[in-house]
């Protein structure tokens, strides 16, 4: 579970752990080295929520935009555990410096790209589907050999519409792009890849910044959804696409944390 430290990725670790599966947990922020952002969760106490969920959590510190820390990681999972039947990315940095208003470079959200800088795409797009594409060249050898397993990554389906932010819309249009391609390739070999796009998520810097209220659900729903997907013996067939945390609820009959099951996000719905 990739870029586990908070936010959906947490979510989905616990989720995981609730299932009782073994789960290692992977971020670069850890309590007794580095924060990102100086913030204060950590990978540790996310192993510590999938076993207190039911699992068995191992933490592992990584910093995925490394292609050699990628291979180390998998490679460390492999000699530990024999084999990786799941694994997923929600690696996700292009939000860090935003404070609900403005980003570290001023600009604020949706401000048009000629009147602001390119960097933050290159941020984006290295904190965010670069990792994943990292991540699943990394356990496609293992999953290919055993001719199954399944890979996913943390999206946001932008086939509905613009997303409002040109560096955000094109960095999840390219992980959904991924997430179709590496269906395509490893489909063949028994080994499903797909994309998962939560709502509004409550997660710890919606709450920091001040846009709890207008979040849909908690990041359990979305780990809840990936966990269905995982005991799916059909799972095959929704490969390569991006699948809403909403839809899967309804289909698979799982709820958010609270015991509501809310339906599909939608752009603008939340406002």
């Amino acid at each position: 579970m990739a870029g586990a430290s908070r936010g959906v990725g947490r979510g989905i670790a616990r989720a995981l752990g609730e299932a009782g599966a073994t789960v290692v947990v992977t971020a670069r922020s850890s309590e007794t080295g580095q924060r990102t952002e100086g913030r204060g969760e950590f990978v540790e106490d996310t192993a510590r929520e999938v076993d207190a969920a039911g699992g068995h959590g191992h933490h592992y510190l990584c910093d995925h935009t490394s292609e050699r820390a990628v291979d180390t990681l998998v490679h460390w999972t492999l000699r530990r555990f024999g084999r990786i039947d799941v694994a997923v990315s929600s690696v996700w940095g292009g939000n860090e410096g935003y404070d609900g208003e403005r980003y570290a470079d001023g600009a604020e959200w949706g401000t048009p790209f000629w009147r602001r800088s390119a960097e933050p795409f290159s941020h984006g797009f290295g904190s965010g589907p670069y990792p994943a594409l990292l991540l699943a060249r990394a356990v496609a050898p293992a999953m290919v050999s055993a001719r199954q397993g399944l890979i996913a990554f943390v999206s946001f389906d932008t086939a509905p519409g613009y997303l409002g932010d040109i560096h955000y819309d094109l960095a999840k249009a390219a992980t959904n792009r991924l997430a179709f391609a590496c269906a395509q390739e490893l489909g063949p070999y028994g080994v499903t890849a797909l994309g998962l796009s939560p709502g509004f998520v409550r997660t710890e810097r919606a709450i920091d910044i001040g846009h709890a209220d207008r979040a849909t659900e908690s990041p359990l729903y979305a780990g809840r959804a990936l966990a269905a997907l995982a005991a799916d013996p059909a799972v095959a067939a929704q490969a390569g696409r991006i699948l809403h945390a909403g839809d899967l609820a309804a289909t698979y009959g799982f709820t958010d944390a609270d015991g509501t099951r809310p339906g599909r996000f939608r752009v603008g719905s939340s406002e």
